[in-house]
C-alpha cells in the first residue's frame, strides 16, 4: 500500500541523499491525519450547533462529573486559555444557555461555572458524533494495531505533555 507521503519522501530522497527521511515519513502522515481529524471534529461540532472552543469548555465541565461545575481557574487549566478569553467564552456560553454562573459556597468572592441541561445535551451529542467520526478514521486498523499505535503516539507525545510546555 502506498500513499502520497511515499511519493514525497522518494522525491526528497533523490534530492537530499544526505538526510535520513524517517522523521518525514512519520510526521508528514501525522500532519495529514491531523487535517482529516480537524475536518471530522468541525463536522461533528457543527452538526450539533457548537464550535470547537465551545466544545472544549463544555467538555471540561462534562468530564468534571456531577454537578458538572468548575471554577474559572480550573477551566483555564483544563482548556489552556487566558483568563480574559475564558471570561468571554463563559459569557457567550451563558448567553446561549449552555452554562450558568453560581456563587462558590467555599469562597464568597468566587464563582462556579455549571453546565446546564442544554449544554450537556449539546456536548454529549457532539462528543458522540466525534467518537463515531474518529472510529471511522481508524476502522481499517485491527484492534491490536490501534493499541500499538496509541502506545507509540503516547511515547512521542509524553515529553510534551506537561501543561507548562504547552
Amino acid at each position: 500500500m502506498r500513499d502520497e507521503v511515499d511519493d514525497l519522501v522518494e522525491a526528497w530522497a533523490r534530492e537530499r541523499t544526505d538526510l535520513d527521511l524517517a522523521p518525514v515519513e512519520v510526521f508528514s502522515r501525522i500532519s495529514r491525519l491531523a487535517r482529516h481529524l480537524d475536518l471530522a471534529r468541525r463536522a461533528a461540532f457543527t452538526a450539533h450547533g457548537i464550535e470547537s472552543w465551545e466544545f472544549d469548555v463544555l467538555a471540561a465541565l462534562r468530564r468534571a462529573g456531577k454537578p458538572y461545575e468548575l471554577s474559572p481557574g480550573r477551566l483555564l487549566r483544563e482548556t489552556l486559555v487566558t483568563s480574559g478569553t475564558m471570561t468571554n467564552r463563559v459569557d457567550r456560553l451563558a448567553a446561549r444557555g449552555f452554562v450558568e454562573r453560581l456563587p462558590d459556597p467555599r469562597d464568597r468572592r468566587g464563582v462556579l461555572v455549571r453546565l446546564t441541561p442544554e449544554g450537556r445535551a449539546a456536548v454529549d451529542g457532539a462528543f458522540t458524533a466525534l467518537v463515531e467520526a474518529e472510529a471511522a478514521l481508524i476502522a481499517d486498523l485491527p484492534a491490536r494495531d490501534r493499541d500499538r499505535l496509541a502506545g507509540l503516539l503516547r511515547t512521542l507525545l509524553a515529553p510534551f505533555s506537561s501543561v507548562e510546555d504547552l
